[in-house]
């Protein structure tokens, strides 16, 4: 079984998808591992150290003609996407629903694809859940953010000279990333209050000592996968009215909402960022997805009324060593269920195999992104006929 890691082809990608100790565990699969030379260099892995764990460094350009497993962190160029084998299968964050171009080409070109991001949320996947291990980073690296932004200091300070009052955060989803950030702000000394729509997540915020916003009307809205469902426009408006006075007394807004293969939940629309404090920060991770911000606008900081608001997705890129240890352990584990008698073997049986499934066979074969993608056409369609 031959397997090659890809060095990324996005200029904005720190991390890689194996690290010397993730190669160690590959090889002792039985896996022959190649990796892509400097494809480990902004994670702070050299070549040397992939070869010194048993990997051999070949030419960033090499041909792909023997590779049976290609692990990459997020979705090759087209061009290098271009070079797969038909019988290679394709593992990394691959954006189902939002980037439809890698799909339709994995597929004309008849190669099989798991996308990280659909790993079930069950037991036995945990080990290979890298969303979570990315958003745990992407949360603490937030409130870093924040802190680092905003004209004043998070813990309470008593001085001669008079007492500096503790920052207010508040961290809107208390997922991975919520839970996070919810630590790292309490760490730094703050006082910290927090909202999800899930009525399981009030226990685990009030574990890290920060305080439940609680939604009038609102007892439990999980959706599939165990993420938050979005809100009806009734529910909505009772969420904004929860959150509205406590928002005008906010230092800092930490926005984590967000549920894969979908828009991100507007949980801040632009009249409650109107009342907040002038100099309030909002640091908004999903803004690649929308932003919980509706004012949030992706590649640019905007101000208003006073208010900053930084969108700040991917922030895992910004610790790559970390996440891209974390993540090679994602990916290892994933590797081990494809491989039998040191051969590759796609068991479409295993739960997790056949969830994590995005292209097979030339066809896509995640439903949401097979309607996304029939949508852009009858669009297409429809625009062309104009």
């Amino acid at each position: 079984m031959q397997l090659l890691v890809l060095r990324s082809t996005d200029p904005d990608e720190t991390r890689v998808a194996a690290t010397p100790d993730s190669v160690g565990v590959l090889t002792g699969l039985g896996i022959d591992v190649s990796i892509e030379a400097g494809a480990g260099d902004r994670a702070s892995h050299a070549d040397a150290a992939y070869a010194q764990a048993g990997a051999t460094i070949v030419a960033a350009d090499a041909t792909l003609d023997e590779v049976d497993v290609a692990l990459t962190v997020t979705a090759p160029s087209a061009t290098r996407l271009a070079q797969l084998p038909a019988s290679c299968v394709l593992i990394g964050l691959l954006r189902p629903v939002h980037d439809l171009a890698t799909p339709r080409q994995l597929a004309e070109q008849g190669v099989s694809a798991l996308a990280m991001e659909l790993i079930p949320r069950i037991s036995r996947a945990q080990p290979m859940d890298a969303l979570s291990s990315q958003a745990g980073i992407a949360g603490y690296r937030a409130v870093l953010v924040a802190a680092n932004s905003l004209d004043k200091m998070f813990p309470l300070s008593m001085t001669a000279a008079g007492t500096i009052r503790p920052a207010t955060v508040i961290v809107l989803g208390a997922g991975v990333a919520g839970l996070q950030a919810i630590a790292t702000a309490r760490r730094l000394g703050a006082n910290v209050l927090a909202n999800d729509v899930r009525a399981a997540a009030a226990d685990e915020v009030a574990s890290l000592g920060a305080d439940f916003i609680h939604i009038p009307g609102v007892t439990e809205q999980t959706g599939d996968g165990g993420y938050a469902e979005v809100l009806g426009a009734d529910l909505a408006a009772a969420q904004h009215a929860a959150l509205r006075p406590h928002l005008a007394k906010a230092n800092a807004v930490i926005c984590t909402a967000q549920i894969p293969g979908r828009r991100a939940p507007v949980l801040l629309p632009a009249e409650l960022v109107e009342e907040m404090p002038a100099g309030t920060i909002v640091i908004d991770l999903p803004a690649e997805d929308g932003g919980n911000c509706a004012l949030t606008q992706l590649g640019s900081e905007v101000e208003h009324h006073g208010v900053r608001i930084i969108p700040a997705p991917q922030l895992a890129r910004s610790m790559p060593h970390e996440a891209s240890a974390l993540y090679a352990r994602n990916v290892a584990n994933l590797v081990r269920l494809l491989v039998q008698d040191g051969q590759l073997h796609l068991d479409l049986d295993d739960d997790i195999l056949a969830g994590a499934l995005y292209v097979h066979d030339g066809e896509v074969v995640h439903r949401p992104t097979r309607d996304a993608l029939s949508s852009a056409l009858t669009s297409d369609h429809g625009s062309e006929g104009a």
